[in-house]
Order: structure tokens, then sequence, then C-alpha cells
């Protein structure tokens, strides 16, 4: 799981400047904060575990597409151009 970094103390004065008092500040700060901990990012590796039997099912989608043509639409093309 990947960490990201976070600045409570940062985020809880920008808080206090936009009008949050302390204590409301401090509350939001320590939930976001909390909120990031127990967040599972979705990692590039996930991803491709994920997409792994879709990727393979393509591949058996091309394949049969290859086969019906080779199987369908060459024969035709033959007696059109013989």
């Amino acid at each position: 799981m990947a960490s990201v970094t976070f600045d409570t103390h940062k985020f809880a004065r920008k808080l206090k400047e936009a009008g949050f008092d302390e204590k409301q500040a401090e509350a939001v700060s320590e939930a976001f904060r909390d909120a990031q901990t127990e967040a599972d990012p979705l990692t590039k590796k996930d991803l491709q575990i994920e997409l792994a039997p879709v990727k393979s099912d393509l591949l058996i989608v091309k394949w049969m597409l290859g086969l019906v043509f080779a199987a369908e639409v060459m024969p035709l093309l033959a007696k059109l151009l013989a």
C-alpha cells in the first residue's frame, strides 16, 4: 500500500484561516488523516491483476473472429475472384 504524507498541522491552520475554530479545525484534520490511512489506494499491480482475465478473454475473441473470417469470408472471396 502506498504511503501518503499528510501535514495535519498545515491543514488545521488553513481551516482556522478559513473561519473554523481550533477544535473544529483539529477534528476535521484528524478525521481527514484517519480516512487517508484507512484508504486502500489502487496500484498499477492491482489493476494488472484485475485486468488479466479480460485480456485473456479478448485474446480468445480475436482468435475466434480470425477463425470465423477464415472459414466463412475467405471462401466467399475465393468464389468472387474466381
